[in-house]
């Protein structure tokens, strides 16, 4: 259910690219904001500048690295400045100091042509911004694509053996728990290799932001996305898919306050829907027994620890009020699954 441990996770090497090869700007969006990256063009000097950068960032215990081009539409860029980029990073691959590049595109950029453009270049895993597979979604968030742009994707990239991951949207205009579970059952139909789930915050400078000053649109209340992103964590679980984030990175100019206009932007999103998720669990656990308990000891992998607690201890005191509970300790226990936990009741009340 959980993402494997830190050190087996890649060292990602984060390069931005805002707006870069996007047709258009989006109802949400603002890269700038979101990346705080101002829109230069990035040369192959200031590229290879800033992957040696971070490769002196990188631990020891990495199993591997991968060069990584976000916030923008890779895919929709010059046909040369792709060449461009990837000649650069390709050159990090064959001396040894990194392993893989990867990007982040629209689906309506991938076909066979440009599809063509990677084969000599060591490019192992592509995210696709599918956002929902619900076309009035789409239509309303300006995304310029339908859910059958992100099918074609996925099809030719599954036929060149290409990692996939697919990013999306919950709280867009025109959204709903419906619609965004409508998207989750044709995600896992797609069957990629991971996703990205983001709550949708308004931007300052976005179309979204002007929606909002106007009332037309109204984002949604923290909760409401935690609870809604809790059920599509669970899902794609089930279905045996690895949700890698959600919510969306923090970032210096995020937490300045001035970025985001609205919305359900936390620091700690993804960690507060593991914490509802252990909440739900233990819940459902003491409501099955039969007694009270005076005092319970919950044991959790040592990994697992903060997440059953909640953010400032808010599980701990929900579960002593709620079910009368004098002492609760939460103790580490390595045998257990990162997603698994045992409650033991240490003595009845009378």
């Amino acid at each position: 259910m959980f993402d494997p441990a830190p050190s087996y996770r890649p060292f990602i090497i984060p390069i931005f690219l805002p707006h870069g090869g996007c047709p258009h700007q989006c109802a949400f969006c603002n890269q700038t904001s979101i990346t705080g990256v101002k829109s230069d063009v990035l040369t192959p000097e200031k590229l290879n500048l800033l992957i040696n950068e971070f490769l002196k960032l990188k631990g020891k215990k990495r199993h591997s690295v991968q060069v990584a081009f976000f916030g923008g539409n890779f895919m929709g860029l010059e046909k040369d400045y792709i060449k461009l980029l990837l000649d650069e990073s390709t050159k990090f691959v064959e001396n040894g100091s990194v392993d893989s590049i990867r990007f982040s595109t629209r689906p309506d950029t991938i076909d066979r042509e440009r599809l063509d453009i990677l084969e000599n270049y060591p490019v192992s895993t592509v995210e696709i911004g599918v956002q929902s597979m619900y076309d009035g979604v789409l239509a309303l968030a300006k995304r310029g694509h339908t859910a059958l742009d992100t099918e074609m994707a996925v099809t030719l990239l599954k036929e060149r053996n290409y990692a996939i991951g697919l990013q999306i949207m919950v709280g867009l205009p025109g959204d709903d728990e419906t619609k965004s579970m409508f998207t989750a059952h044709r995600i896992t139909e797609l069957a990629p290799d991971f996703v990205r789930i983001y709550p949708t915050v308004v931007l300052a400078n976005s179309l979204l932001a002007r929606w909002y000053q106007k009332k037309i649109y109204a984002p949604w209340p923290l909760k409401r996305c935690v609870t809604l992103v809790k059920k599509l964590y669970l899902f794609f679980s089930s279905k045996k898919i690895k949700v890698i984030r959600m919510g969306l990175q923090a970032s210096e100019d995020l937490e300045k306050g001035a970025t985001i206009v609205a919305g359900p932007y936390h620091p700690a999103f993804g960690h507060m829907v593991h914490s509802e998720i252990f909440m739900d669990m233990a819940t459902a656990i003491l409501e099955n027994e039969k007694t009270c308990h005076d005092t319970v000891t919950i044991k959790v992998h040592p990994r697992s620890i903060s997440k059953m607690r909640g953010l400032r201890n808010k599980n701990v005191e929900t579960l002593k009020r709620k079910f009368h509970i004098k002492s609760l300790e939460i103790i580490p226990d390595k045998t257990l699954a990162e997603n698994k936990l045992v409650i033991i009741p240490e003595a009845r009340l009378k």
